[in-house]
């Protein structure tokens, strides 16, 4: 049984693994026209895993004239019904092959293998399969017309969508993406991050497998300079969906400008701010949530609560909490079951984060705890918990996205002073406040600039309920019937009646 393996049960898969870094166009395994690849690199020991085909506009052009012609000649993909049971079967294999896809993404980027086997994979087959059931519970609209008049309202899949998905959940961020794609009745092309392809290259012969017929379907990894910017700058794409940083996201919606004005939805970065009031109950349950908010998955989580925002009479008492909380999430090897943290993807990353604390210790913040690269795993890319204190609203390490466990605590003394604070930054994507005041946490909520707000928790929601940001952000929404209904087009048919 999965969860009476060990570390070393782990390995022993791991070293029997099959991986396959091809890309997948037109229902077939294929390299790079060009031959060109890159390396898969283990995050948490340095070695290589397997070449990958680095895909280019070649690649793209072929994969997008494929895309269309399926979506306009596929007469079973236009059928809700076939859609309906093909995407629920794949649902089916994602959730039968979750040992296989967790110790790829547990491989692929650093994450625990806990992590990957209980929450990833079976959240990325609940929303291919809540998508899935869906499918037929969108209708269209009857206008309210004159009797010689019917008007109908319509919705229409919008095409080819190119979904370009980031590395810190390989897995489940592309299931958000390709679930409500497909479930609408669109062609998919998946463009997985260069740092964590392996599950999106498995998952394309599972969709097969599943009944998704060729071309719907296609994964082309590669660089987001190349076939990234390809398909962005595409003319035959209709849709750009992506989540990654912000600076990436501005870059793909001034591609769709210079293009054909394709759709594109944005999930970007953020710098969520985690409010915790004095009157809140229960400082050791808002401790421990308020660690695992910022050291889950390495810190390597959009809306990761990076700015703990404690009032000032309970600051030092919090933050001791907080600070023997962390100790909790110390790295260890990604394939031991009891590890709650494990390596940063890439040497770059890791380099990244460490910057960021250097630069925390020189604009004066105090680093209470962690802050050093730790040997873990011999050539590993490993971190440990970091907290500072006494941090600045204008700090560095309080205004920028570090993508890693770095914690920053600012002080407040009233509410208003700590909505003021959460709101002065350019992202908005998540924020929480904690309180025993109901009408206190309604009311921030409210005046709280963010996509999503958590009320006495930190990260709760599941797929009935949509999640994005605002401000530089993004604009798009994953999950509940809202994604759905974004991958599509409204079309009215006016008839007159004699």
């Amino acid at each position: 049984m999965a969860n009476t393996l060990t570390a070393a049960d782990w390995q022993q898969r791991a070293e029997a693994l099959t991986f396959n870094g091809q890309a997948f166009i037109g229902g077939e395994y294929c390299d790079a026209v060009s031959g060109e690849v890159f390396d898969c690199i283990n995050p948490a020991n340095g070695q290589v895993l397997v070449s990958v085909a680095s895909c280019d506009q070649v690649d793209a052009d072929n994969a997008v004239r494929i895309a269309r012609e399926a979506f306009r000649q596929s007469e079973n993909w236009a059928n809700p019904g076939f859609r309906k049971k093909v995407l629920l079967k794949l649902a089916q294999l994602i959730s039968s092959h979750r040992e296989e896809l967790a110790l790829l993404e547990t491989l692929d980027m650093g994450k625990g293998i806990s992590d990957s086997l209980y929450v990833d994979i079976p959240a990325s087959a609940n929303c291919i399969r809540w998508n899935a059931e869906a499918i037929d519970k969108v209708y269209g609209e009857v206008a309210p017309t004159a009797n010689n008049h019917l008007g109908l309202v319509v919705r229409e899949p919008l095409g080819v969508v190119a979904a370009i998905v980031p590395w810190n959940f390989p897995l489940m961020m592309a299931s958000w993406k390709i679930g409500p794609a497909l479930a609408a009745g669109n062609a998919v092309i998946l463009k997985p991050s260069e740092k964590s392809p392996l599950t999106a290259i498995r998952l394309a012969q599972l969709a097969k497998e599943a009944g998704v017929p060729d071309g719907i379907f296609q994964v082309l990894p590669g660089f987001g300079h190349t076939v990234g910017q390809a398909l962005a700058l595409h003319m035959d794409v209709n849709v750009i969906a992506f989540t990654g940083s912000t600076a990436v996201g501005k870059q793909l919606i001034q591609y769709a400008g210079q293009s054909n004005m394709k759709r594109t939805f944005m999930e970007c970065g953020g710098k969520s701010p985690n409010i915790v009031c004095a009157d809140v109950e229960n400082l050791d349950k808002v401790a421990a949530a308020a660690a695992s908010a910022i050291f889950y998955n390495q810190g390597e989580v959009c809306i990761a609560a990076s700015r703990l925002l404690v009032e000032n009479s309970i600051r030092d008492e919090f933050v001791e909490k907080v600070m023997a909380r962390a100790e909790k999430f110390m790295p260890g090897n990604p394939l031991e079951p009891s590890s709650r943290m494990g390596a940063i993807v890439d040497q770059p990353q890791l380099q990244r984060v460490l910057g960021y604390i250097g630069k925390g210790c020189d604009e004066g913040a105090r680093l209470r705890y962690g802050g050093e690269q730790l040997d873990t795993v011999a050539g590993g890319c490993f971190v440990g918990p970091t907290v500072f204190d006494n941090v600045t609203p204008e700090m560095t390490i309080a205004r920028e996205e570090i993508f890693g466990p770095v914690l920053a605590v600012i002080s407040f003394d009233s509410l208003e002073e700590a909505i003021e604070i959460a709101n002065d930054t350019d992202y908005g994507l998540a924020a929480a406040v904690w309180t025993s005041n109901i009408n206190k946490a309604l009311k921030a909520a409210r005046k709280l600039e963010s996509g999503q707000v958590f009320i006495n928790n930190y990260g709760g929601g599941d797929m009935t309920v949509p999640f994005g940001g605002v401000k530089q952000s993004g604009n798009g929404r994953d999950k509940s019937i809202h994604s759905l209904e974004e991958y599509s087009e409204l079309k009215t048919i006016w008839i007159e009646i004699e």
